[in-house]
């Protein structure tokens, strides 16, 4: 039983994909990650090469898996508890990962880990992942409705997903390479009020029927209109109609009324996530 860590991403997609697969849930940030590498190339989230990891358990089974595209967090999916616990002590041992010093684990694992690392750590947020139990139209609506994003709104969509990205504490820019991906296949929509766009949602292309809403994002000087409501409600109707079975979504936990507005919505809570960072 072991962990396995490499640069290559062909190898490690032979070795893990179908234990990744195996738990779309669970391993749902992993599974979006591998499509942008696959589809953009191994620069998808940066300059800096990615690194990729599994754990192979009893009979030579692979049983979990993990990633990091810098600058991002060590992205760690679902784990036995034997291989958290091996992971910590490779977090201070292995060289492939002397440059970690943020992941993003199950609260549990993330506990774990934070303990066996080594280094002074604090917990920089806590995320919560929902699910579509069944989607509840927003009542009351807001005002205005939905359509797909085009080509033409690609502006307006560098500016608020690269002002969502510094609110929500992740940093950088928005991509106009994946922003165009996502108009291509309808991923990406605007809540127009009166004719004028006021706010927005995403989703991810499903992999294996399984697909995740985000961003959502709407300016700071039309918030509390419901437009968030209405348009995370087109998004994920939009995402079923592409063929997502499953549904899901994260929540900052610091962050009471979008967690309210998502359980109104028909999401229920699956689990909390942690990022946590070395200081």
């Amino acid at each position: 039983m072991t962990w396995t860590f490499t640069a290559d991403l062909a190898a490690y997609l032979a070795a893990a994909r179908s234990a990744i697969a195996a738990e779309p849930v669970a391993n749902t940030s992993l599974l979006t990650v591998i499509d942008a590498l696959e589809r953009q190339g191994p620069d998808a989230f940066g300059s800096a090469d990615p690194l990729f990891g599994w754990w192979t358990g009893d009979g030579a089974t692979v049983a979990g898996a993990l990633l990091c595209t810098p600058p991002h967090p060590l992205l760690i999916g679902a784990l036995p508890a034997e291989a958290v616990r091996e992971l910590g002590a490779a977090l201070a041992s292995e060289p492939l990962l002397a440059g970690v010093d943020a992941l993003d684990a199950r609260r549990e694992d993330a506990r774990v880990l934070g303990a066996a690392w080594g280094r002074p750590t604090e917990v920089a947020e806590e995320n919560r992942l929902y699910r579509l139990a069944g989607l509840i139209a927003p009542d009351p609506a807001p005002a205005g409705r939905a359509r797909p994003a085009t080509r033409d709104d690609l502006p307006l969509l560098l500016e608020w997903v690269t002002a969502f990205k510094q609110e929500s504490g992740e940093g950088g820019a928005a991509s106009e390479t994946a922003l165009l991906d996502r108009i291509s296949y309808g991923g990406m929509l605007l809540w127009e009020d009166a004719g004028v766009p006021v706010s927005l949602a995403g989703f991810f292309r499903p992999v294996g029927a399984v697909t995740r809403i985000g961003p959502v994002y709407t300016p700071p000087a039309l918030r509390g209109r419901g437009y968030a409501a209405g348009i995370t409600h087109a998004a994920t109707g939009a995402a079923r109609a592409a063929g997502a079975q499953e549904v899901l979504l994260f929540t900052d936990l610091a962050n009471p009324t979008s967690n309210g507005v998502y359980r109104r919505l028909g999401y229920t809570p699956v689990e909390d996530r942690v990022e946590l960072v070395a200081t």
